[in-house]
């Protein structure tokens, strides 16, 4: 297992709106960073984990790990996407003109939770926006997440590409998605995985290699992502017209349809 030095721990005084220009420059050379530390206090990720359970309950036939935009119908949590706390991180990596493009309760069930294969998110969005190198994602962790329970690994580096070539999965019934990265294309000894505790959170660029083993733990293992993207960039509403964007901070700078809160 691959170990880098993680700015995260570094005592630094000053700060960029969030981030140090430490960790905002590992985040830029390697692709994501861990903080190591809450995203918010104790009794708002305690009431972000109250919605959550509300959304399990009534998922209806959905698998728990596929409670994709939740957002859309439940405005309670615009009160954590679109809050300080998380766009003074997202400020540091993007720039101040910041628009929201998507969140995902992923929930991996004791036992059976079903593997993430390794993947870019930006081969799947591909022709959404114009460009793909300003949008990141916060991965906060409802649950404790570590390797028993199938956390998040990603491989250092690899954001710079960001189209490898892809593969039918061997077991697609207990896969997330039906494809993924070609085996040979990344030693997975250069993986590192995101162990988090409850309520502390990753970041990471769309273009990097990442994916999830399965749960085989006893113990739930739940992440709330949350998915920003520069103003700068223009994204295809024509070829994706029920997807809700919201005004985060800043300026529409390439006009795009938003929605603005009240």
């Amino acid at each position: 297992m691959r170990q880098l030095e993680n700015p995260g721990t570094m005592t630094i005084a000053k700060t960029l709106k969030g981030l140090s220009k430490e960790q905002v420059s590992f985040y830029r050379e390697q692709g994501y960073l861990l903080p190591e530390k809450p995203l918010f206090d104790a009794e708002k990720q305690q009431a972000l984990t109250t919605i959550f359970e509300e959304h399990l309950i009534n998922k209806g036939k959905k698998a728990s790990d596929e409670l994709d935009t939740p957002h859309f119908h439940d405005p309670r949590l615009l009160d954590y996407l679109l809050a300080p706390e998380v766009l003074n991180v997202v400020e540091s990596l993007i720039g101040p003109n910041i628009g929201l493009f998507s969140s995902h309760f992923i929930s991996k069930e004791p036992g059976k939770g079903r593997r993430t294969p390794w993947h870019e998110d930006s081969a799947y969005w591909e022709g959404k926006f114009d460009q793909l190198d300003k949008i990141v994602t916060i991965w906060l962790a409802i649950d404790p997440s570590n390797i028993a329970n199938g956390c998040m690994g990603v491989v250092p580096g690899t954001h710079n590409n960001g189209f490898s070539e892809y593969e039918d999965v061997s077991d697609p019934e207990n896969s997330t998605f039906s494809t993924e990265i070609k085996q040979g294309t990344f030693d997975l000894d250069d993986v590192v995985w995101f162990e988090l505790e409850k309520g502390q959170y990753s970041l990471h660029d769309a273009r990097i290699i990442h994916g999830a083993n399965a749960n085989t733990s006893k113990f739930r293992r739940c992440g709330y992502t949350m998915r920003f993207f520069d103003l700068e960039m223009k994204f295809d509403q024509v070829n994706n017209p029920n997807h809700k964007l919201f005004h985060a901070r800043g300026v529409n700078v390439a006009g795009n349809e938003l929605i603005y809160r009240k």
